[in-house]
């Protein structure tokens, strides 16, 4: 079977999908994401030194609004009622960077992929608002669905290793 777009119509008209018709069913999805910054960026957001107040709390804070917007950021995007938001944002380690992982669900007739991947986009974006002001240079790097879960379509996993929440996908 041939995979089409759903958000065309057979004249090639742009549409909402319909989903009057499926089931509800509980959905869940899972993307991270992380922001490169210079060694010195990040220790002043671990230590609470930015003059904006807590980064990670405010971004945690910015990417669970953001979820609850996505269908009016994205134009065909249906609107939601979210049952869970988790945001999650980890000073890694290993790389000089602000670790984000964004999990969404709902009981639902469609899926929360785009909640969950505009939860970690925005809340990337407010590390970079918040720390710009010292640094420049930073990076928002890999933003990408880990795993989808729920619906007529199954379970999706990325089959990479992503370390954000310390487990394998």
């Amino acid at each position: 079977m041939k995979k089409q777009l759903t958000h065309f119509d057979e004249k090639g008209n742009t549409q909402m999908v319909n989903v009057g018709g499926k089931d509800e069913t509980l959905r869940i999805a899972v993307a991270r994401g992380h922001i490169t910054a210079h060694p010195e960026t990040l220790h002043l957001i671990a230590h609470q030194g930015m003059k904006k107040g807590d980064v990670l709390e405010v971004a945690r804070l910015a990417g669970i609004m953001a979820a609850k917007r996505t269908g009016e950021l994205i134009p065909l995007c249906h609107p939601l009622a979210l049952t869970s938001i988790r945001v999650e944002l980890v000073i890694s380690d290993d790389m000089p960077q602000v670790e984000i992982e964004g999990e969404v669900q709902t009981v639902g007739r469609t899926g929360v992929e785009m909640e969950a991947l505009t939860a970690v986009s925005v809340a990337a974006l407010t590390v970079y608002d918040m720390c710009k002001a010292v640094d420049r240079e930073m990076v928002i790097g890999e933003v990408r669905l880990v795993k989808k879960m729920g619906g007529k379509s199954g379970t999706f996993t990325r089959e990479t290793k992503d370390t954000v929440s310390g487990s394998d996908t």
